[in-house]
């Protein structure tokens, strides 16, 4: 932890020296919550959201706040170790072509409804208990194993271990982004029918965990994050398949995953509370994570260290330095795509319009490494070799 804010309400942990004034004014807001629960916790990653700074941490008692999980429920990482210790730029190449006829990306969709058998099961309810996913479910269908836009990403990593790894980033597609939206919308709604002291332009409209709109929001939520890691998982399907299209002796190692915009009820100091990671990882003791860097730096496999201050958590990725417009006017084209081919980095960056996603636009990953060793153990540094971007 670099240092603590004692000036609101309850404490602000904040695992960096620096934080841009709008996420530090939304870390504020959380910490006079009169539902929080001991402090807020502040990522090394973190930068301004929605109601929430992304890289936040909050534990509440009794309500859930949509967004303090935000738009794409269940967003997280993936990663395969395979048994290849070297890949050629031909092949690389053939791979990414592979990958490219299997799994839409941006905001394309399959043509065809995948298998409903690999859709997450209900835990033992109707699919009536679920109003929003019902409606949206034939479309689900067709965004199941897509990668969608902005930083999801399909990358082919060479790992210090000496072996190749495939890394997937993304989330719950368009599914997720209903679901948020419908629940933020009710809640907006019965804050202002209960009176609510909660200023409305914090963006933080709660729910109560007993109440039957905030049960019905709990299973949606779970149920979306379920459906990003199946979208995950069948992504890296394929992406294996497209490997062992050009490499038929390749083996891979047992998936790793871990969502990084959810709550759950978890105990903390002795208590049951709904704790909120909104760009945000589990990390706890012994806990195998994935922190990713940007497509020009290094992305690491940890392991977590159960760091109670943390709410037993740790930064979801590198964490935006630049907004994607500013980034799209500042940043230099022909430097952000030297920068990357010195590297011998097979890269997405084309156009001014993919500046938003150039490595220039993130903060420090080594930064933002060193500040939570508290937080996580470095299994493993993977250097990116060749990256797909929605």
């Amino acid at each position: 932890m670099r240092r603590v804010v004692t000036t609101e309400k309850l404490p602000i942990k904040l695992w960096l020296d620096d934080i841009e004034a709008g996420a530090f004014e939304q870390a504020r807001n959380l910490a006079n919550l009169p539902f929080l629960f001991k402090h807020i916790a502040v990522m090394p990653d973190a930068h301004q959201g929605y109601g929430m700074p992304i890289g936040g941490v909050m534990a509440s008692e009794e309500v859930v706040i949509p967004n303090a999980v935000g738009v794409d429920i269940g967003c997280g990482m993936c990663a395969v170790k395979t048994s290849l210790t070297t890949l050629s730029t031909n092949k690389i190449k053939a791979v990414l072509s592979g990958i490219r006829k299997t799994v839409p990306l941006g905001f394309q969709h399959h043509k065809k409804k995948q298998d409903p058998l690999l859709m997450p099961e209900t835990q033992g309810h109707p699919l009536s208990d679920f109003p929003i996913i019902s409606e949206e479910y034939n479309n689900a269908l067709t965004q199941l194993g897509t990668l969608g836009g902005g930083n999801h990403f399909i990358e082919i990593q060479k790992g210090n271990d000496g072996h190749i790894w495939l890394m997937i980033h993304s989330g719950s597609r368009n599914l997720g982004f209903k679901v948020a939206n419908h629940y933020n919308h009710l809640a907006i709604e019965l804050n202002r029918k209960w009176g609510s002291k909660i200023p409305e332009k914090w963006q933080l409209a709660f729910l109560p965990v007993d109440n039957a709109v905030g049960q019905k929001y709990l299973r949606e939520m779970s149920y979306c994050v379920e459906f990003a890691y199946a979208n995950r998982k069948l992504m890296m399907e394929r992406v294996k398949k497209a490997l062992l299209a050009v490499v038929p002796s390749v083996a891979f190692e047992p998936i790793i995953n871990i969502a990084h915009n959810y709550a759950a009820l978890e105990m903390h100091f002795h208590k049951n509370v709904m704790v909120h990671r909104k760009g945000a990882t589990s990390a706890r003791e012994g806990e195998i994570g994935i922190i990713p860097g940007s497509q020009g730096s290094p992305s690491y496999i940890v392991r977590g260290q159960g760091n109670t201050e943390s709410f037993q958590s740790c930064a979801h990725g590198a964490g935006r330095k630049m907004g994607r417009k500013q980034a799209q006017r500042q940043l230099n084209l022909a430097q952000e795509q030297k920068r990357l081919e010195d590297q011998g980095i097979i890269h997405s960056i084309r156009h001014v319009r993919d500046l938003d996603e150039a490595a220039g636009a993130y903060k420090d990953i080594d930064e933002v490494i060193e500040n939570q060793i508290d937080l996580v153990e470095v299994l493993v540094e993977l250097r990116p070799l060749a990256v797909i971007k929605g």
